[in-house]
């Protein structure tokens, strides 16, 4: 049962109503388990099926910002959106308010430094989705400054107002409660839900689901097309994902584990996106860290002898085990799980995130051993003098082909994979998720 709050606690939004539902200021539905304090600022109820979607907007403020006209302006936005979410879906969405929070400056920031607070208050919410509103600037995986951005598979859309209130040169700053801004603002939150239940730019025929633009005499919301809207339909359908309450690392595994067979599908898409084994070339201390000590090991003829008498299955298998332990390693020594505090209850997408930043650490190192191996393989053909190696007095087998030299290269590499995750690690705990779990563009 819904229980109205008194009218000083009700957020200042117009709350009006409409031909198929209502929209009100209140506190959460009893049992919903959120916390007091987050208010409910619109909401559409649909007769046709008994399904509701809820959202977290969450509001992050740089210094001297006016929290209460942002989280105004963020339920606003929500008001706005939430007809047509309602009409497409045939669901019932909630936007619930949750309080703002400081930013320590007015710096840039990536899309991924609000994940953990987002996927936090997800499960404690419990959301099924989080949108995060701001007023710094958002950078994506480009370096290209955007309006907005979602990730797909974490469930979690971001919006900042500072790219949205930028005006052409020699034209002063639009004001947070200028028309263009507000309906503008509106469209870009409708159309990052629409990515983060799965619709693309290549789908739309039109409507808001086409590539993000800010249109100045914008006064409405741009509707969902029939083939997008057919899309979010089915999968609105199916939220709220399935949740556990484990009770021990054994029982949190093997739920990972299920929740990846069930959706192969999402977790492929994010690897195939993220070109993960290139993300060592990003990581010049974790690349330094790998190659660094093998320029050495490469000189020594105590690798060789090692390198030429293993077989080529014990080098495969030590390779493997190399990879997936230093993707272990980076995974929990730097502690790059969602949610980062511990809870009793784990959802599928947050399951099927950690899946997909586990997979991504090991393929960027697949990608660092393959670097490596490069590296090593080019010093023994092209640096080495001619028989250097076969003429090598302490050796015990003078012949040396090119599939030793192969292998002696891939047992470099092993350790040199090690060396970088246990002595060079991640500059950046975020750009795993920056690089990989946020679309680039809007």
């Amino acid at each position: 049962m819904d229980h109205r709050v008194p009218p000083d606690c009700i957020i200042s939004v117009p709350v009006r109503k409409c031909a198929r539902g209502e929209r009100w200021g209140m506190t959460e539905r009893s049992g919903s388990g959120r916390r007091e304090g987050s208010v409910l600022v619109a909401s559409e109820r649909e007769s046709s099926v008994d399904s509701r979607v809820d959202v977290g907007i969450l509001v992050a403020y740089a210094p001297g910002t006016d929290p209460d006209q942002l989280r105004s302006f963020a339920a606003r936005a929500a008001e706005d959106a939430v007809d047509e979410l309602a009409s497409v879906t045939d669901v019932t969405w909630r936007f619930s308010l949750e309080d703002a929070t400081k930013l320590a400056d007015h710096d840039r920031r990536r899309p991924s430094e609000f994940l953990d607070r987002a996927t936090h208050r997800m499960i404690e919410g419990p959301y099924d989705l989080v949108v995060v509103v701001t007023d710094v600037t958002l950078e994506s995986r480009s370096g290209k400054f955007v309006p907005g951005l979602a990730s797909p598979l974490s469930r979690v859309a971001v919006v900042s107002t500072r790219d949205l209130r930028t005006a052409p040169r020699d034209e002063p700053q639009r004001a947070l409660d200028d028309e263009s801004v507000r309906w503008n603002t509106a469209t870009l939150l409708l159309h990052l839900v629409g990515h983060v239940l799965g619709a693309r730019h290549r789908d739309a025929d039109g409507g808001v689901m086409e590539p993000f633009r800010f249109v100045p005499d914008r006064r409405s919301v741009p509707p969902i097309d029939a083939d997008v809207g057919a899309r979010l339909r089915r999968i609105a359908g199916e939220i709220p994902a399935t949740e556990t309450r484990s009770r021990g690392a054994l029982e949190r595994l093997i739920f990972h584990l299920r929740s990846a067979v069930r959706n192969p599908g999402q977790i492929l898409t994010v690897l195939v996106s993220s070109r993960a084994p290139l993300l060592p070339l990003s990581l010049p201390k974790l690349s330094t860290a790998a190659v660094a000590p093998t320029l050495v090991i490469v000189f020594s003829a105590e690798s060789w002898d090692v390198g030429f008498h293993m077989s080529n299955a014990t080098a495969g298998l030590f390779g493997i085990a190399s990879v997936i332990a230093a993707a272990f390693y980076l995974l929990f020594a730097q502690n790059l799980s969602f949610p980062r505090k511990r809870h009793e209850i784990v959802t599928e997408h947050t399951a099927l995130v950690n899946v997909t930043v586990f997979l991504v650490l090991a393929l960027s190192m697949l990608g660092l051993f393959a670097l490596v191996w490069i590296v090593m393989l080019m010093i023994e053909l092209i640096v080495f003098p001619p028989n250097l190696m076969s003429d090598w007095p302490s050796l015990e087998d003078p012949a040396v082909g090119i599939v030793d030299l192969v292998r002696t290269a891939a047992f470099i590499s092993t350790i040199g994979v090690l060396s970088g995750a246990l002595g060079g690690g991640l500059e950046d705990r975020a750009i795993v998720s920056h690089l990989t779990l946020f679309l680039d563009r809007p």
